[in-house]
């Protein structure tokens, strides 16, 4: 299939479950009440936060048997997807020891919910704990999927998933009323069935018995060396994306926070498509890096040119749009608030979304550890910057600390990408 499909599908499988949540989260939020929908909300988001237990093992499998099919080691990649599968199995155990053990402190103290809720939210959690072990083993199997390029299979249980965790609460909901346990219960069967998919999808390639595969040792400190370095990320990028909400707060008050959260929400979810394309890149560079430097180096500038120009185009329709778009669905008093916001979010989103191709192509060639090294000291710099920038210059402080951040990530990216290209190849 070609680099153009894989990639709509992969846009369709991050894109659809939002529409589906579009539909369902209203009805939830009726029938549920605002309490407990904000307690399923959360429930959501622990299970995807714990999902990173995968510890990068996803994107590992990925890159470790892309690599070996483009260099004719087929023998060994029964034994990477059965080793890689184990090993997210394991950690996702370990990840819902870690929810079990907190559930409680959670429900009758940590999350704030009311008396009456505390003890079904405590029994909510554990139920929820089930979930992360799934999560991650079906993070490994789709990152099988991915180094066969089958992104259709793919996006076909991913779509399967994002649409029946929103879609199988409201089964719950249906059947038993307001029962958190009920629509927890069925919150994990949703995890239990898509990765049932994934297994069944998995079983179908054409890598012979997983079961009785099996690897090395230097392969499996390669796997789990890449995918801790894959999780240094993982865990990192998503504070160097929220910590700006939280000092805006600290230092200007929550009042202000929404003047720049709503922009932002809306500018950030343009960075699906170059994940997309970074999804879709990242099999097909492993392969070619590994018998064909050429054909690796014409995908990589194809990958950044396509990706600059749309990302240009969409940040500039948002900076036209963005006035009159916030004064008539907002109010004129937000459009003059958030305006120029935009204009400088903008210009750090089409940065942030060229830099997926250099990080993608750093994972291709195996390299995890200098993307990890580079975020970790980006959060250390960042932070006191963001500090002192939003002090100095309010909500533009903030955006233009963000804009700087996303700029020596690209460009750190970048360095990092060419040198390992020119010394590898």
């Amino acid at each position: 299939m070609s680099l153009s499909k894989n990639t709509i599908w992969n846009l369709a499988g991050a894109g659809l479950p939002l529409v589906v949540g579009a539909v369902t989260i209203p009805f939830l939020m009726n029938k549920l009440g605002i309490e407990r929908f904000g307690i399923l909300t959360l429930l959501w988001a622990i299970i995807g936060y714990f999902s990173l237990f995968d510890f990068g093992l996803g994107r590992a499998i990925t890159q470790q048997v892309a690599a070996s099919l483009g260099a004719g080691r087929l023998g060994e990649i029964p034994g990477l997807i059965k080793m890689g599968v184990k090993f997210t199995f394991l950690t996702g155990l370990a990840g819902a020891l870690i929810l079990v053990i907190a559930s409680y402190p959670l429900g009758y103290k940590g999350l704030n919910v009311s008396v009456s809720l505390q003890q079904e939210t405590f029994y909510s959690l554990l139920i929820a704990a089930l979930g992360i072990p799934l999560a991650t083993v079906s993070s490994g199997l789709r990152g099988a999927l991915e180094a066969y390029e089958h992104f259709f299979a793919s996006n076909v249980a991913k779509i399967f998933l994002g649409v029946s965790i929103f879609f199988f609460p409201v089964i719950g909901v249906f059947f038993y009323g307001k029962s958190l346990l009920a629509v927890t219960s069925f919150l994990i069967l949703a995890r239990l069935l898509s990765c049932v998919l994934y297994w069944y999808l998995v079983s179908k390639l054409p890598c012979g018995n997983i079961a009785k595969g099996t690897v090395d040792i230097g392969m499996r400190k390669k796997l789990f060396s890449f995918g801790i370095w894959m999780t240094a990320s993982n865990l990192i990028s998503p504070l160097l994306v929220n910590m700006d909400r939280f000092i805006i707060s600290y230092l200007l008050g929550a009042t202000m926070v929404a003047y720049y959260t709503v922009p932002f929400e809306f500018l950030v979810r343009m960075l699906i498509l170059p994940g997309a394309i970074g999804a879709t890149l990242l099999p097909r560079l492993a392969r070619d890096f590994t018998i064909d430097s050429k054909t690796a180096r014409a995908t990589f500038n194809g990958g950044v040119k396509i990706t600059s120009i749309i990302m240009f185009l969409l940040c500039l329709a948002a900076a036209l749009l963005a006035y009159p778009l916030m004064k008539h669905f907002l109010s004129a008093d937000f459009a003059d608030k958030s305006w120029v916001l935009v204009l400088i979010l903008s210009l750090g989103v089409l940065v942030n979304g060229i830099a997926y191709m250099p990080y993608t192509a750093l994972h291709a060639l195996g390299y995890a550890k200098p993307t990890g090294i580079l975020h970790i000291t980006e959060f250390i710099v960042y932070i006191p910057l963001l500090f002192l920038l939003v002090k100095m210059g309010g909500l533009e402080g903030a955006a233009i600390a963000w804009l700087i951040r996303a700029a020596v990530d690209c460009f750190g990216l970048f360095y990092l990408c060419y040198g390992r290209i020119n010394r590898d190849i």
